[in-house]
């Protein structure tokens, strides 16, 4: 089946056997006990890391949920994995993978940036107990060590939409898994198994869900590698809500026509952005020039629905931010309302200072608006900005 149809009926296809035409939401925390045995024997087996088994006891939500597990056999099956795990949110999901390497004894890490903020800190503390290399895309053979557990990478990259060639960089690590950011694309427009990647990353707060009411994380890898994240999930009590999960899996059914649509008005936006004399740069990859190995159209089947513009100051960054109406000036993206955010002062405020985005940069994530609509919106903004270098003012922003 074409890979529209899977997102329809990925994980509905008992449901006219179970006399219904969307799935249960069962908020269960706990299930009923066949025997000691038997409940002893099910807990054994999903705390290790497998499956639950037909006709096992789920025993606790923290173990094993129907709708969770709904929810991870269809993202899985869009991504092409072979098992799914849902989290309570995509830090977690990046936490319980990194927490699974210093298990394994191999907490060292090779990341490439730019990553989303919050992932960037979490390498960057070492609170889980991982050490760090950065590395450039072309540099990540020469960063491996002996105790490499991972390879971290997101493309396109937060916030400034960066492109890496995946197929070179899996060549590159050899046998070390590659875990691949899919957030920004998500599999209607990239596949990074398929790239040779190991292990793929979501948000499901973003795109997946889609409509701003979920908060949540999965990764779609091999079975082998989830029987080894399972047991972190299961101990650190990150498992997904169960309602979460049901609105997500809704979310599915309609991810292709949103990210396709929403792709269509943002590169109407980028081009009218790139002709406005108080924009200095547009970064999409959709645009000449931007992505100069050819990426769009082979790794990625488009250049996807967000976008950076860069005003050259802060200042301006913050009144064209504050000044919008129609766009709404939040964090996050990926929902079928457009939101504009600054970087640097919010999501990447805790990145280490060579690192941080530009003071003058926005992330755009366009929604399902009408393109007209949203730059007339940019437009008003744009036009009662005032130009001032203000890079002091957002240290200082910062630093409070």
């Amino acid at each position: 089946m074409s890979f529209d149809t899977v997102a329809v009926h990925a994980a509905r296809e008992d449901l006219t056997a179970l006399g219904v035409h969307v799935p249960p939401i069962d908020l269960s925390s706990t299930y009923p006990l066949p025997s000691i045995e038997a409940g002893g024997q099910a807990y054994d087996r999903m705390a290790e890391g497998h499956s639950r088994e037909e006709g096992q006891t789920p025993v606790y939500q923290r173990l094993w949920s129907p709708g969770v597990a709904r929810f991870e056999e269809a993202l899985a099956r869009l991504e092409g994995a072979e098992a799914g795990i849902g989290f309570a949110s995509g830090m977690a999901a990046l936490t319980a993978t990194l927490l699974s390497c210093v298990a394994a004894g191999t907490p060292h890490v090779v990341a490439v940036r730019p990553l989303y903020g919050g992932s960037d800190h979490l390498l960057e503390t070492g609170l889980l107990g991982t050490r760090v290399t950065w590395a450039d895309p072309h540099e990540v053979a020469a960063a491996i060590q002996a105790d490499t557990g991972l390879v971290i990478v997101e493309t396109p990259a937060n916030p400034t939409l960066e492109l890496v060639d995946l197929r070179a960089l899996v060549a590159q690590a050899g046998t070390v898994p590659v875990l691949v950011d899919n957030t920004f694309a998500t599999p209607v427009l990239q596949r990074p198994l398929e790239q040779g990647a190991s292990i793929v990353l979501h948000s499901v707060t973003k795109f997946l869900a889609g409509h701003g009411d979920v908060l949540g994380g999965i990764v779609a890898t091999s079975e082998e590698l989830a029987s080894r994240i399972r047991p972190v999930r299961a101990l650190t009590g990150a498992t997904m809500h169960p309602l979460a999960a049901y609105l997500a899996h809704r979310g599915l059914q309609t991810l292709p026509v949103r990210v396709r649509a929403q792709q269509d008005t943002a590169q109407v936006v980028a081009h009218w952005l790139v002709n406005h004399t108080d924009v200095q740069h547009v970064h999409y990859p959709g645009l000449g020039g931007s992505d100069p190995a050819g990426l769009v159209g082979d790794q990625m089947s488009g250049p996807g629905a967000i976008l950076a513009m860069d005003l050259g100051s802060f200042e301006r960054a913050r009144q064209v931010a504050e000044r919008v109406s129609l766009i709404g000036h939040a964090v996050s993206l990926g929902g079928v309302d457009s939101l504009i955010q600054h970087p640097a002062a919010l999501t990447h405020r805790v990145v280490t200072p060579e690192a941080r985005p530009g003071a003058g940069i926005l992330r755009l994530s366009v929604g399902l608006e009408a393109a007209e609509d949203l730059i007339a919106d940019l437009e008003q903004a744009l036009a009662t900005a005032v130009s001032s270098t203000s890079e002091p003012h957002l240290r200082q922003l910062i630093s409070s």
